[in-house]
């Protein structure tokens, strides 16, 4: 086959020149993604190894080749792992922040600190090797196959693709150095560097200069085996940003060795940032799985609830056999207790950090918030434990509440936790549903995130007090809280009960099946109208989820509920008893109901005809 050339799938200079430019604040940062690379790359080789033993050859010891030209000016990197083939080369090499293209280029902003996190996230850590090289090239052969292949580019846009030759399986890159980049074929600059980044990784890196001897660059020892008293939080963070592939540090660090019924050690992050695929819909985790030192898979289902997707780091098992399946894996009972054990420890720290460092806390709740609840309609056993780290936005401030604080501080005569749920903050926060609750001081909380609706679904109360929606069933608030201060714009009085009857009646008449039910309430201060679910039936937030997925076809017919002490209340009530108030009312009732869609977010079922009964109204006001 010839050499082929083609193009990158993005475009590759505008990349590039936003990474050596804005992106990447220190060189140094290509030669540990290289390295990571070779890392994973011998990971998967050794894995692959315990069932086809025949791949390891002649070559059974993994390890990272470093080597200098100086007269040739090039740097070379060599791995035994994995490989690739051609297709592999393709795919992996010539498609640039192939886990999302064009929002890696929306998103680049030339803020170097968000930047860089962007980088981290989209997986284009190899293509930072251009900021020292003017030419890349890179041999493979896959283990198993015969052929090798190389890849080649100047990173300028084009790239090509031709057979070569390698001896084993495994990746070599020879990069040509630009001018003015001397420094990376001095031996201390080398050593420094992989003794920065690279020292935890459990695999020889050897570093050789001009045919001279080789010397190891590295320790080689998994970090995660070694006393947390030998290790820096240097160290730490370093191998976070190897196993992670993240360019932030760790919120949080959880170092510690199980003993027991079974035998593993955890190494375990949550980072500071969001990691880009916390809300892909599979919900899968990224801690490793080892066994004995061993690389298993990253994929070792069960090992980590989805709810505690964002972590990082490994577990490593003494009692896990080193061929076990992926089908034995799924079904492994020590699977099951590693899972257990590594959930409970994980959320004991952040219990404690959430006591210690409660405003630490607040940062790890609006990064994970969300997906930590989750676990509360997944995960029954540990539902009461994650009940004491859940976090809310109230009424009573800007600050985070638990539920713990809101019982600490519920008003005399109050015996439920009252929320509201809806699509964001700024909409709950001027609902008419909470007027009579802040009249009264009532704490409510607001919940915004779409997992609300469905947890709520599994848990009905706390502490011995029931979770009870504001915007759902008969709230009778003159039993609790303060008596509403008056001044006397508040010395209102409400329409007289027998005109309020009749217009209750007239309203039901002329409504009719398009409510369940019309009635007067003290929810309700400023605004006039305002819709609820009865107490059986799904809340309308839910509801409106279910129905834009497709998931639900029925509309429920809700309760329209009515300020008594309202003007336009009181006047339709004068009204009612008058002769001809059934045509005269009768657009207003309508209006009224349009209202009350429209105040909860929802899209009016015949706009024409609310245009229609709106002007007729406004041309009455007006003659």
């Amino acid at each position: 086959m010839s050499e082929e050339t083609l193009s990158f799938q993005t475009e590759v200079a505008k990349l590039l020149r936003l990474m050596v430019n804005s992106v990447y604040s220190d060189k140094e940062v290509f030669l540990r993604e290289l390295i990571s690379n070779a890392s994973d790359a011998c990971d998967k080789a050794r894995y692959l190894s315990i069932t086809e033993p025949e791949i390891l050859g002649d070559d059974p010891d993994f390890k990272v080749q470093i080597k200098v030209d100086k007269e040739a000016r090039t740097l070379s990197l060599s791995d035994n792992g994995i490989g690739m083939d051609r297709d592999g080369l393709i795919s992996d090499l010539g498609t640039i922040a192939r886990s999302g293209t064009s929002a890696f280029m929306d998103n680049l902003s030339g803020d170097q600190a968000e930047d860089m996190q962007m980088i981290g996230q989209f997986g284009v850590g190899f293509y930072s090797v251009f900021m020292i090289a003017d030419k890349v090239e890179v041999t493979s052969r896959r283990a198993g196959d015969d052929a090798a292949w190389v890849w080649t580019s100047d990173g300028l846009g084009e790239f090509t693709i031709d057979e070569g030759s390698r001896e084993g399986r495994g990746t070599s890159i020879v990069i040509h150095l630009k001018e003015g980049e001397d420094e990376w074929l001095e031996e201390h600059k080398l050593q420094g560097v992989v003794k920065k980044y690279s020292d935890h990784i459990a695999l020889p890196i050897l570093l050789t200069i001009d045919d001279g001897e080789e010397t190891a660059a590295n320790e080689a020892s998994a970090i995660w085996s070694r006393p947390k008293s030998e290790i820096t939080d240097e160290q730490y963070t370093e191998f976070y940003h190897h196993v992670g592939h993240a360019m932030d540090d760790p919120w949080l660090n959880i170092h510690y060795k199980a003993e027991g019924k079974i035998e593993y050690t955890g190494l375990l992050f949550v980072p500071t940032r969001r990691p880009f695929d916390l809300f892909d819909p599979a919900r899968r985790h990224a801690v490793k799985l080892y066994v004995r030192r061993v690389f298993i898979t990253d994929e070792a289902e069960g090992l980590i609830p989805s709810y505690l997707r964002f972590l990082r780091g490994i577990v490593d098992s003494e009692d896990l056999p080193l061929n076990i399946s992926r089908e034995m894996l799924q079904n492994s009972p020590l699977i099951r207790h590693m899972n257990q054990a590594v959930t409970r420890r994980v959320l004991t720290e952040l219990s404690k950090k959430a006591e210690k460092e409660p405003e630490k806390y607040a940062e790890f709740w609006e990064n994970f918030g969300s997906v930590l609840k989750e676990g509360l309609y997944e995960d029954q056993e540990r539902q009461t434990d994650l009940l004491e780290l859940v976090r809310f936005r109230s009424t009573a401030g800007e600050d985070l509440v638990s539920l713990k604080d809101y019982v600490a501080r519920m008003k005399e005569g109050q015996e439920a936790i009252y929320y509201i749920t809806g699509d964001d903050l700024q909409t709950l926060e001027t609902s008419p549903h909470l007027e009579g609750f802040r009249a009264r001081g009532v704490e409510v909380l607001l919940l915004s995130d779409p997992v609300d609706d469905f947890w709520l679904s599994a848990v009905f109360e706390y502490d011995g007090h029931a979770l009870t929606s504001a915007t759902r069933g008969t709230t009778d608030l003159s039993n609790m809280g303060e008596e509403p201060a008056k001044d006397e714009t508040d010395e209102v009085e409400p329409a007289g009960d027998s005109e309020l009857a009749t217009l209750i009646a007239l309203i039901k008449q002329t409504l009719g099946e398009t409510v369940k039910d019309v009635r007067t309430t003290d929810r309700l201060t400023d605004s006039a109208v305002c819709l609820v679910a009865d107490d059986g039936d799904m809340d309308m937030r839910l509801e409106r989820m279910l129905k834009a997925h497709n998931q639900l076809n029925s509309d429920s017919v809700r309760i329209l509920e009515i300020n008594p002490k309202h003007d336009l209340i009181k006047n339709m009530a004068g009204a009612a008893t008058k002769g001809g108030a059934a045509d005269d009312l009768a657009d207003l009732a309508f209006l009224l109901l349009d209202q009350a869609r429209i105040i909860e977010g929802e899209a009016l079922p015949d706009a024409a005809a609310f245009s229609r009964r709106m002007a007729t109204v406004m041309a009455k006001a007006a003659g």
